[in-house]
């Protein structure tokens, strides 16, 4: 989308993560609630009962510090728990367990690359805090709208990752949230699917008119779970505050709801004011103190982030910039890359291109994951090493890879049973000359200009060695046998 020069774009984005711990945040009761039945992961803190004692989840802690390492955030060396009060039907104890003025992240900043521009948005702040209840919204038996609750995921562990409003498009938006899924997969806190909830973004959006010093009322976007979502819905409700403009109308500050099926964003509620909620330390939980060996000590736990990955792989060994931007977006399938061209020595280019076209292709046929993947690096490695030396050519190892895959057995086993690619000049020679005696027409072709009757008789070649000639050696001595180059 192309923003009117006349006007401004300001958007501030707000991430909410699931954390990837056993335990809920305050309580011990399971955090996998994903396929549990409604309502059976709960207990009384879960409920919001009176009298019930909230304890801090460790580790959910930890796993906010490393996100705020990773984003480049100061860990400050106290932190604390707030108390926000609002009413909603999802939030058990009418009140929601975060953080306000002193979260356990403090700044940072993520770059991103957008529209051919390398920006850096800056990050406000990383605190953690508690997930809600969960409400679906149905018709009744007797035609009437019901909403139900479901317990489960009140309390699980959320994290929060509030942005700086520097982002000035849909694109950068989209950048954005991509950039930061990644870093939180490799970090290993949370799954980030948006399709489970497991990563929420919601957009502050506003349009300002260019060279205006102070912009209008922001509107709050929410229910994307999608990037392409995500896109479309800024892209919109950016339309939208232009035109309210063009018409001289006011803005509200509300927060809207992306409609998918209208493609458009709908008015949900009033925007909220951060001193409506009546923020004060909870006071059932004490301060954290957090020491200078704890943050060195998640520091050292963590891995290579995928920025650093990618240089290696581009500055280092010569992949394409795109397909180490596809291959960075999964850690686990760059970790099996990496171990295959360390292994296999050649070329890191093509064993990129193997991995991302073909062995991924087998693993979505077959609907695996990577941890499950039935040849290990060095078979794969060695794999390619008989390419490389011609005992294969591109077709038998693709034939070979998939055989590896339906039955595990090594690469040396299936060739020893199919046999290598021929190569031996002498053979390939007559083969070549029998092939051209028992067709003349396409040798008349090829003699008249015909140079496509070359693919012909080298495919005829093909045929009687059963795929194992030398493609590229098949070509070169059918041009010498057949005394010219046709119509090249």
């Amino acid at each position: 989308m192309t923003i009117d020069p006349g006007y401004r774009v300001v958007i501030g984005l707000e991430t909410h993560v699931q954390l990837k711990t056993a335990s809920k945040m305050f309580c011990r009761t399971s955090a996998a609630y994903a396929s549990a039945p409604p309502n059976t992961l709960v207990c009384p803190i879960c409920l919001g009962m009176p009298g019930v004692l909230p304890v801090i989840n460790a580790a959910a802690v930890d796993l906010t510090i490393m996100t705020g390492l990773a984003l480049h955030s100061e860990i400050p060396p106290h932190a604390k728990f707030d108390r926000k009060n609002y009413a909603y039907p999802d939030l058990m104890k009418w009140y929601q367990i975060s953080q306000y003025d002193l979260p356990l992240c403090v700044g940072g900043w993520l770059e991103i690359n957008a529209d051919g521009e390398t920006r850096r948005i800056d990050i406000t702040r990383v605190h953690l805090e508690e997930d809600t209840a969960k409400l679906t919204h149905v018709v009744g038996d007797d035609g009437q709208p019901a909403s139900l609750i479901d317990v489960n995921r009140s309390g699980v562990p959320l994290m929060e990752i509030v942005s700086e409003p520097d982002i000035t498009s849909a694109a950068e938006a989209m950048a954005y949230g991509l950039k930061l899924r990644n870093i939180l997969r490799w970090l290993g806190v949370s799954t980030a699917n948006m399709q489970d909830g497991a990563l929420r973004i919601d957009a502050n959006v506003s349009v300002w008119p260019s060279g205006a010093e102070v912009g209008n009322a922001k509107v709050e976007v929410k229910n994307m779970n999608s990037f392409r979502a995500l896109g479309q819905a800024l892209d919109y409700e950016i339309e939208r505050q232009i035109a309210l403009y063009e018409r001289g109308e006011r803005l509200v500050q509300e927060t809207r709801g992306w409609d998918e099926a209208a493609a458009r964003t709908v008015p949900q509620r009033t925007k909220e004011y951060a001193h409506d909620y009546r923020y004060f330390p909870e006071p059932d939980l004490p301060p954290l103190s957090i020491t200078r060996e704890r943050v060195q000590g998640l520091a050292a736990r963590m891995p290579e982030l995928p920025d650093a990955v990618r240089q290696r792989l581009v500055g280092e060994l010569g992949v394409a910039a795109t397909d180490a931007d596809e291959l960075i977006e999964d850690r686990d399938l760059t970790a099996y890359t990496l171990d295959v061209i360390e292994r296999h020595g050649g070329p890191a280019a093509e064993v990129v291109t193997w991995v991302l076209q073909d062995v991924r292709r087998l693993l979505n046929a077959r609907e695996l994951d990577v941890a499950d993947i039935p040849i290990d690096a060095a078979s794969m490695a060695r794999l390619l090493g008989l390419r490389a030396k011609g005992d294969l050519s591109t077709t038998m190892a693709g034939t070979v890879l998939e055989e590896m895959f339906a039955t595990g057995k090594s690469p040396e086993e299936i060739v020893a049973a199919r046999g290598r690619q021929i190569s031996d000049t002498d053979a390939l020679v007559e083969i070549a000359r029998e092939v051209m005696a028992a067709n003349p027409q396409a040798v008349a072709d090829y003699h008249a200009g015909k140079d496509r009757a070359i693919q012909f008789l080298m495919g005829q070649v093909m045929r009687r060695t059963r795929g194992q000639a030398n493609p590229g050696k098949v070509t070169e001595l059918l041009r010498v046998e057949l005394g010219g180059n046709g119509g090249a």
